[in-house]
């Protein structure tokens, strides 16, 4: 009867974790969307671990002085579990700006299932 219960048990928490998955890919593409509509940084946007665990790992923004658009993997940001992807708006800064003193917001342009681009050597 236990290793029923257990199989049962083990089941239901693959088709929970499946559930969880696909609501935080359907959430990420609700916020590209309300991006894409709006031009600006939705709040509330799904945190970095919903965006990842939906398999939106990349988040490609644009720097608000020279236009250089970037994609940043999300995987390797150090947060909190609870950061929201639009609280990032005021954290990342262009790499480029930054090598010439200055050091401008990115604006946030949407989240993506994979490096949609190949590294330029500027940014």
């Amino acid at each position: 009867m236990t290793t029923i219960l257990a199989a049962k048990s083990a089941a239901a928490r693959a088709e929970g974790e499946a559930l969880i998955k696909q609501a935080d890919c359907l959430l990420c593409e609700s916020w590209n969307e309300r991006m894409w509509a709006n031009g600006e940084p939705i709040d509330p946007s799904p945190t970095i671990d919903q965006a990842i665990n939906g398999g939106y790992p990349w988040l490609e923004i644009q720097c608000s002085r020279c236009k250089t658009r970037r994609d940043v993997d999300l995987t390797v940001l150090p947060h909190a579990s609870t950061t929201f992807v639009h609280d990032l708006s005021g954290r990342l800064r262009c790499n480029k700006c930054a090598k010439a003193g200055r050091r401008p917001a990115a604006t946030l342009l949407q989240l993506a299932h994979h490096h949609p681009r190949p590294a330029s050597p500027e940014t």
